[in-house]
């Protein structure tokens, strides 16, 4: 039995960030718990667990369940861990292609029947809270491991915060957090939760649904911003640049960009209109991308309070990622302040781009971190834009823009470079501007531009031997 005999929980109470290793993984350690709910009719011995129809994202969590085995309101710390009963093995198991509706609640995600698999329950005088370890398994392979001494807020720390607002009846379970290792699971893998060295541990097996889900609602969307929380990671690139075309691209200029993409047949990559708040800095990295739509009240308000997509966006931030942002062009309110752009630099980002409005623009100046917009705006970004989607196309200062794409930017501008071209175009731009280089020698010793620019064939000799010249006294 998942519950000790004659135990019936009112509620679920699960918290979202507990363990060092997960909250770090997230980018974010919180300074105090927060919390859902799940029903109680999530709560099952194991056995089959059912991703619905059309989803492609459900996750597991393993998680240490806390048993109350008294009644509790307004408990001290003391009284709180007096109140615990038993320990069990849990697993807080979620589909992530329902996020997008739940707006923070995760009613929808995390609360189907059988979602909260619970192993047999271990009475707490028969074991230390300091020495248990959690421990999970998918197809035998161990992918969670971690004890108490990892947790941010301990048990009876939970219990006393969340008495202060609520009754705990005898029988509820609190669902403590899951560290570091969570992931996505299919139909016919076998997720096992335990308690290591006590016995306990509960076993699930993955099975598709067998009915087609109703349209009564929200249906399945795997959308790239799920499919990051759910596995921890973005999107991975679709390309990842040498080191000899990133330092290319680090000296090179974008206009230099420009004529190789239009050699190319690609002609409308230049961000129009942008300026830089840092023109001493380069920017180059790859494009982690967040789309804006207009304002409509009624969706706003519906999602102001979650973690919107402007905040999700900033926290799946990968290192050498630029933050770039479709904003249609609309000036009359910010996109992005000084805070989160400091958290994006934190984060290991290499840019940002708008082409809308940046708050506190003193403030982002004196950040090391290259940024471009159109024009400083302190408003809120709710008064004119809702934060919609991340890591989809977007269409930024009249430039289609894919997630992986590489973005360049110097004094001059922004260009994107399309992900498959972005390696030969760094390697040809360099080899461009250095012909540039002897042109504009040239020019400055009084010649005409007549077969110099562009080079002539009788003076291609010429060239090469002053490169050949120019790279030994460089080296």
């Amino acid at each position: 039995m998942a519950l000790p005999a004659g135990l019936r929980p009112t509620k679920v109470l699960a918290v979202h960030l507990n363990y060092r290793s997960r909250a770090e993984q997230r980018g974010r350690l919180p300074s105090e718990p927060s919390y859902f709910l799940k029903p109680p009719s999530s709560i099952s011995d194991g056995g089959p667990v059912e991703r619905p129809r059309g989803a492609e994202l459900l996750a597991y969590e393993g998680e240490i369940a806390v048993i109350l085995g008294a009644r509790v309101r307004a408990a001290s710390v003391a009284d709180a861990q007096a109140a615990i009963g038993w320990y069990a093995p849990a697993n807080d198991f979620g589909v992530h292609d329902f996020r997008w509706a739940d707006r923070g609640s995760n009613v929808l995600s995390k609360g189907h029947d059988g979602y909260t698999p619970m192993g047999p329950a271990v009475a707490a005088d028969d074991v230390d809270p300091a020495t248990l370890r959690l421990r999970t398994r998918v197809n035998g392979e161990v992918v969670q491991d971690a004890a108490t001494d990892e947790l941010l807020f301990g048990f009876a720390e939970l219990i006393a915060d969340l008495s202060r607002f609520m009754t705990l009846e005898r029988g509820d379970v609190i669902l403590t957090g899951t560290p570091a290792g969570t992931g996505v699971v299919t139909p016919g893998d076998v997720v096992e939760v335990e308690l290591a060295g006590l016995g306990s541990s509960v076993r699930s097996t993955v099975v598709e649904a067998e009915r087609e889900l109703a349209a009564h609602g929200a249906m399945p969307r795997a959308t790239a911003a799920a499919r990051a929380f759910a596995t921890g990671v973005n999107t991975p690139r679709p390309v990842t640049l040498s080191t000899d075309a990133d330092a290319a691209l680090r000296r090179v200029s974008t206009a230099t960009l420009t004529v190789q993409l239009a050699k190319r047949g690609v002609a409308n990559t230049f961000l129009g209109g942008l300026r830089p708040t840092r023109p001493d800095l380069r920017m180059v990295g790859y494009a982690h991308t967040l789309r804006y739509a207009a304002l409509r009240e009624d969706v706003r308000d519906a999602r102001k309070g979650s973690e919107d997509a402007q905040k999700l966006a900033v926290e799946t931030v990968s290192p050498g990622d630029v933050l770039i942002m479709e904003a249609r062009g609309e000036l009359g309110a910010g996109t992005i302040g000084d805070i989160l752009a400091a958290r994006v630099l934190a984060r290991g980002g290499a840019g940002i781009v708008t082409d809308g409005g940046v708050r506190d623009t003193p403030g982002v100046a004196n950040l090391a971190i290259p940024t471009y917009f159109q024009t400083p705006n302190a408003a809120s970004l709710w008064l004119r834009h809702i934060p919609l989607d991340v890591d989809v196309p977007i269409t930024c200062a009249g430039t289609l823009v894919m997630p992986g794409d590489v973005i360049v930017g110097d004094a001059e501008g922004v260009v994107v470079l399309p992900a498959a071209l972005a390696e030969e175009i760094a390697h040809d731009a360099v080899e461009q501007e250095e012909r540039e280089a002897w042109a504009l020698e040239r020019v400055q010793a009084g010649e005409s531009i007549r077969g110099i620019y562009p080079i002539a064939d009788e003076r291609r000799a010429e060239y090469e031997r002053w490169h050949a010249t120019r790279n030994k006294e460089q080296s």
